[in-house]
């Protein structure tokens, strides 16, 4: 069997786009006067580095969905505990510059009245620690879900359901204050992050490259796991689940794994999301954004992974434009899009425009003429 591989044409593409990203928007930012025709203004930097980690979360979902045939609803749950996880190291990083100025609690536990630093706070005064936070908790949340799901055999829109019901269960979880994440406030007001303030331009210029550079690892990352034989498992289950099964693969084992992975994935987008949007609040583990998540990739193409975050800018710069212009006609627009997507463009846009293209390859080559009789 001929390998595929790991880099094709709308790849490097992609790839060489984010590196050019990378570097021109924040020399642009940072090297260019206020008042010049090239100057990205600040508002532009963190919106775009928030679209790039939405781009994450789609690849993320890609992953599970086009891949493996996992619809989940509930990703945007691994994304806010990712963004939390960030969340809570830079209020640790506030200290004594607090309304309340006290350097061993956050201004909320202050304001009510909790006397000692939760243990679940513990240990996020170090970047090294908070980082494996947002691995470990949306990683080790995944696999301990996935366990009893997929070796219950939940498929289909019950897994779905569920999926969106555990988001949900988390959101109310948060909006608790005695749960010790700032309540439906959430966690706000960040000063320092690795020492560095936050709203300075030099940290917002570092902040977008780092989110355009995960990006780009998130991609080579789910494109590795894709064209490996293990990838070719993941489709195998994603077409015909009961026929893998039956083979000899243990497909659970498979479906576990690659969730596991995804939601780690999200996790990064949601810690890379916090610093540059400056705040984290239950609101993040809104079914609805989840949802979101799975119009992204739909728009842009299931299992192309490129199309994936193609379909998160794109819909997110329509978001922003709506929303200052028409902002009470957004979700009418948001579900027609779906519905005409669904309807007309079942591969996305980026499976639309291969199709285009082939049958353009296909038109060509049969008016090419044929070669004269000698």
């Amino acid at each position: 069997m001929q390998k595929t591989p790991l880099l094709d044409t709308k790849g490097i593409v992609f790839l060489l786009l984010l590196a050019a990203a990378a570097i021109l928007v924040p020399v642009l930012f940072l090297a260019t006067p206020a008042n010049g025709a090239l100057h990205v203004p600040a508002y532009l930097v963190a919106l775009i580095g928030k679209y790039l980690c939405y781009a994450l979360l789609a690849i993320a979902l890609d992953l599970v969905w086009g891949y493996c045939g996992i619809l989940s609803l509930g990703h945007g749950a691994f994304f806010a505990l990712g963004g939390y996880a960030m969340g809570m190291y830079l209020m640790r990083q506030i200290g004594t510059r607090g309304v309340y100025a006290n350097a061993n609690l956050p201004d909320f536990m202050v304001f009510l009245n909790w006397k000692e630093l939760p243990v679940t706070w513990w240990g996020f005064n170090h970047i090294s620690y908070a980082m494996l936070m947002v691995l470990l908790v949306p990683g080790i949340l995944a696999f301990v879900f996935g366990w009893f799901a997929f070796r219950s055999r939940v498929t289909g829109v019950y897994l779905s359901i569920i999926t969106q019901a555990l988001t949900y269960a988390l959101l109310l979880a948060f909006f608790r204050n005695d749960m010790g994440f700032g309540g439906n406030n959430g966690l706000t007001d960040f000063k320092d992050i690795l020492g560095f303030p936050v709203q300075s331009d030099g940290t917002r210029a570092a902040l977008f490259s780092i989110s355009a550079l995960a990006l780009g690892l998130g991609y080579l990352i789910s494109r590795a796991i894709v064209v490996s034989k293990f990838g070719k498992v993941l489709i195998a289950i994603r077409d015909a689940e009961s026929r893998t099964r039956f083979i000899g693969y243990r497909v659970e084992t498979y479906k576990l794994a690659v969730f596991t992975i995804s939601a780690m994935m999200a996790g990064v987008a949601g810690a890379l999301y916090v610093p540059q949007v400056g705040i984290i609040n239950p609101g993040e583990f809104s079914p609805t954004n989840s949802i979101e998540a799975v119009i992204w990739v739909a728009v842009g193409g299931r299992g192309t992974l490129v199309g994936a975050a193609l379909g998160a800018v794109l819909v997110n710069f329509a978001k922003t434009w709506f929303t200052g212009v028409l902002p009470e006609l957004w979700l009418f627009a948001l579900g027609l899009l779906f519905i005409l997507v669904t309807l007309y463009l079942p591969k996305g846009l980026l499976g639309a425009g291969a199709d285009a293209l082939a049958r353009l390859r296909r038109a060509k080559a049969q008016t090419k003429p044929l070669p004269a009789a000698e």
